[in-house]
């Protein structure tokens, strides 16, 4: 096994993956102008790519066990190229739609298996230098792909944006074929499908979503609507939670069992609100109240991913060399930085101050992402490794959607509220966007407290020191 090869394979998977996530949003204007359709019909390209992404990922780890990573990779890498070609070839939104889903059935096991292959094969002083470099990929999606979703779009047309995956796609599979052939022979067996635990988890996502982006926004969030879907969706988590008791369910909650899971997983929570509902202001910000175009806003985010291109790597290598908590706890606080720098900027602030910004937040990222998934994934035994990169992406995907809808809800919520104390549409969408910003400086600092008992080492998962309770 070559492992810079290896790297390299999964890395080229993900950042497609990646990409995917976040380039699309800039073409929805042209998409709907296209269709002529209506903004809520349109926001179906994201909300069906996002639900069926979210209700695939627990299925990886069942999938894995009956035919293996290898064939689960490659399967995967296919299936979202040839979303990305119906995409592209779409003449109706209904096809779109469809073609997202598609995608999305394959893009929700990229991270997680290649995640969970990379956990596998490095060993564990290794693996945070691995993750790091993985890393890139994964994280540097979402930061390019506003920028290179306005540049294709407007040049190109919006079908470029998926057209742009297939010779990625075709790549990914030929390297995978060539370099993870030794995937093979690792050991599978044919556990039985847990039904009834993933109806109830399908349940609770679909219910959770109706109730943070519709119920909520509809109808108030004192409404019996909200309140009534609140209270089903706990009871319908309650009910997964027992499920996941029987031998052989779903997922493995087991895992939470162990204190090092729990604390790196709680980081993952509260980074997961906090980045995408901070993230959800930037457009707002830039486009809305400064006035920036859709590609120099994109333009004006880039900084954030190059610095992520330069320290991720690094991050990774200081958390395998022992500087785990330390290098989360500076993470944190960075990532903070960040929003409360972002809350300082306003009409007439120098493009220079937002870059710092938008650089302070990347090597945040950098420093907190990559020590932290180590922590997560040696804290397990390696029989639960699919298990902890599927609940990882499940939180990402999971916390990045409740963050959205919050931060939503409370920008609507603020704006309103200073448009009623007599302030012009200007000062209240700056108060709005700075309290938005504010509020998520102040909830990522809550990841201090689990990140201060991190291990500065990786550590081999030990029952009789870690079980809770």
């Amino acid at each position: 096994m070559n492992k810079v090869k290896v790297l390299i394979t999964l890395m080229i998977g993900t950042s497609m993956a990646a990409i995917d996530s976040s380039i699309v949003n800039v073409s929805l204007p042209v998409i709907q102008r296209k269709f002529g359709v209506e903004v809520d019909e349109v926001s179906l390209v994201i909300t069906a790519y996002m639900i069926t992404f979210l209700l695939f990922i627990p299925l990886t780890n069942w999938f894995k066990n009956r035919i293996g990573y290898y064939y689960l990779y490659i399967v995967s890498i296919i299936l979202f190229t040839l979303g990305s070609l119906l995409c592209s070839l779409s003449g109706s939104l209904t096809m779109l739609v469809l073609a997202r889903v598609v995608q999305a059935i394959g893009g929700g096991a990229i991270a997680p298996v290649s995640l969970g292959i990379l956990s596998e094969s490095f060993p564990e002083k290794e693996r945070g230098s691995a993750i790091g470099w993985w890393g890139i990929g994964n994280v540097m999606g979402p930061a390019l792909g506003p920028t290179l979703g306005g540049v294709l779009t407007q040049y190109l047309g919006w079908e470029s944006i998926f057209y742009v995956n297939i010779p990625i796609g075709v790549v990914a599979v030929a390297m995978a074929v060539r370099y993870l052939g030794f995937l093979k022979a690792w050991p599978r067996y044919t556990p039985p499908f847990d039904i009834k635990g993933y109806v109830l988890f399908v349940g609770f996502v679909v219910l959770l979503q109706w109730t943070l982006t519709s119920a909520g926004a509809s109808h108030g969030f004192l409404s019996w609507q909200f309140i009534g879907g609140v209270l089903v969706t706990l009871l319908l988590f309650r009910l997964f939670i027992l499920s996941a008791r029987r031998p052989q369910p779903l997922l493995d909650l087991s895992v939470f069992r162990i204190a090092g899971f729990n604390r790196a997983f709680i980081i993952v929570a509260i980074r997961s609100l906090a980045l995408f509902g901070g993230m959800f202001f930037l457009p707002f910000l830039l486009q809305g109240l400064l006035g920036y175009t859709e590609i120099e806003s994109a333009l004006l985010i880039l900084p954030n991913a190059l610095i992520m291109l330069v320290t991720r790597p690094a991050a990774g290598k200081m958390a395998d060399k022992g500087m785990i908590r330390n290098i989360s706890l500076a993470g944190i606080l960075l990532v903070s930085a960040s929003f409360f720098l972002f809350a300082r900027i306003h009409i007439g602030t120098t493009i220079w101050f937002i870059i710092l910004a938008m650089l302070v937040r990347g090597l945040g990222i950098s420093f907190l992402i990559a020590p932290v998934s180590t922590a997560l994934l040696n804290s397990v035994e390696r029989s639960q490794t699919a298990t902890a990169t599927s609940l990882n992406s499940l939180m990402l995907q999971l916390g990045g959607s409740v963050g959205i809808a919050i931060s939503g809800a409370m920008h609507s919520y603020i704006y309103n509220h200073y448009l009623q104390r007599g302030y012009n549409t200007q000062l209240a969408e700056h108060f709005a966007l700075q309290d938005g910003f504010l509020f998520t400086a102040v909830l990522i600092l809550l990841a201090l407290i689990p990140a201060a008992k991190l291990p500065q080492r990786a550590e081999k998962p030990l029952r009789d020191k870690e079980a809770l309770g």
